[in-house]
């Protein structure tokens, strides 16, 4: 049998999520491996990153203008000789050295030279010939980044345990590195259960669907950092539903979509106690989603053989929409911690309601919504749909508004708290 539940069955959405993070705090990584500093995009850094050098190597001009020295602007207008020119990247014979009176023609990312202290911006001067005049003063240090002010050598950069984005790979690329030690993608195993399930190039029958919960886990999955092993969709019997879970259980983590809710055939939960499983909730007070399954149990082995290491599982509900919101608001960072990341907490968004929100109270809600507007001004309306099974409403959203247990009316022009896809 089952060990008793170390939590109450049916938890509130915040308390879920909050054993979701316990459990992933204690979760190791599954090893590591080097890639090209491109292949990195979306893997989790296995190694810190330090600066190999100042940065910046000197100090930068940060606009294009004309270096100066601020104390020649004490009176205005200042009329100054333009001695050179300083361009990014190139290296006079000479050096140029600004002395009392004189400027240098600067472009953005050239090294500021000996005696300036300042850059004026071309648009707040006027040449004339050689002759330069400004009709503003400046601040000693204005639009000079100094010499190691982003980073010294040695000072790391970046620490390890972070998804690889464009910009880290920027920060990788700056301190010469081609290939970087990253954390090994965790497999995860897919297993959608019923008997009404047919392949995605099957014709159903009436009382058919297609096998789509297997393909949006697996692109979510896919997302943040973990490899999908699609398994042969379950029917709702015993016997086989048996021997595709201990097939999932050889996997880093097991997720089953379907056969979790309170229905006749939902065998999920009965046949996980065939595998010692350990059920941390059987359930959140959330829509969609409210059967969502979160424990463990032995590496692929029933009770009656030798265990191996625990495994975690979550049984998603099996409505399309379901399945999709119970892997972003839990599983997924399960996925994250096994490929290297520390757990993070989950944040909201806000936007103002566009048009009126009208529901039931007694459920977190998580409704498929657009979320749109320019600049800073974000609106969000929901998407029409037709329940947790209306996949193509999911489609055409961007977005999920999270509606409180204790709002059955949100007004036009409210804040509402939104999570982004």
């Amino acid at each position: 049998m089952a060990a008793a539940p170390k939590y109450p069955a049916v938890l509130s959405f915040e308390d879920a999520r909050h054993v979701v993070e316990e459990h992933a705090l204690n979760l190791r990584h599954l090893g590591m491996e080097r890639v090209g500093v491109l292949d990195s995009s979306g893997r989790v850094l296995a190694e810190a990153l330090a600066a190999d050098r100042d940065f910046p190597p000197f100090r930068r001009a940060a606009r294009d203008g004309y270096a100066v020295r601020a104390a020649d602007l004490e009176q205005i207008p200042a009329i100054l000789q333009v001695v050179g020119e300083i361009r990014a990247g190139s290296s006079a014979a000479e050096p140029i050295d600004i002395g009392p009176g004189e400027a240098a023609a600067i472009m953005t990312g050239a090294p500021a030279p000996p005696g300036a202290d300042a850059v004026v911006m071309v648009e707040h001067a006027t040449l004339q010939g050689a002759r330069l005049q400004i009709l503003r003063g400046i601040e000693a240090g204005a639009n000079i980044v100094p010499l190691g002010a982003e980073a010294r050598r040695g000072e790391q950069l970046l620490p390890s345990g972070i998804r690889m984005d464009h910009a880290a790979i920027a920060v990788a690329a700056s301190v010469g590195k081609d290939h970087l030690l990253v954390y090994a993608k965790p497999r995860v195993a897919v297993l959608a259960t019923g008997d009404e399930l047919v392949g995605i190039t099957a014709s159903p029958g009436p009382n058919q669907i297609r096998n789509s919960n297997s393909y949006s886990l697996a692109a979510q999955i896919h997302a943040v950092g973990g490899e999908p092993i699609l398994l042969p969709a379950a029917p709702d019997e015993p016997s086989r539903l048996r021997e595709l879970i201990a097939e999932g259980l050889k996997a880093d983590l097991l997720l089953l979509a379907g056969g979790v809710s309170m229905g006749k055939y939902d065998l999920v939960e009965q046949v996980l106690t065939a595998f010692s499983a350990e059920f941390f909730f059987t359930g959140a007070h959330i829509q969609p989603g409210h059967p969502i399954v979160f424990g463990r149990c032995g590496a692929g082995a029933p009770a009656r053989e030798k265990p191996g290491a625990a495994k975690y599982f979550f049984g998603l509900p099996g409505n399309p929409v379901s399945t999709m919101v119970t892997f972003e608001l839990f599983a997924r960072v399960v996925v994250e911690a096994l490929a290297g990341m520390a757990p993070r907490k989950l944040i909201f968004l806000h936007a103002k309601v566009k048009t009126e929100i009208k529901t039931r109270t007694g459920l977190r809600r998580f409704l498929p919504g657009v979320l749109s507007g320019e600049f800073e001004h974000a609106e969000v309306e929901l998407v029409r749909w037709q329940g947790s099974g209306d996949i193509a409403a999911a489609a055409r959203a961007n977005c999920y508004v999270v509606v409180p247990p204790d709002r059955e009316r949100i007004a036009a022009g409210e804040w509402v708290a939104v999570l982004t896809r």
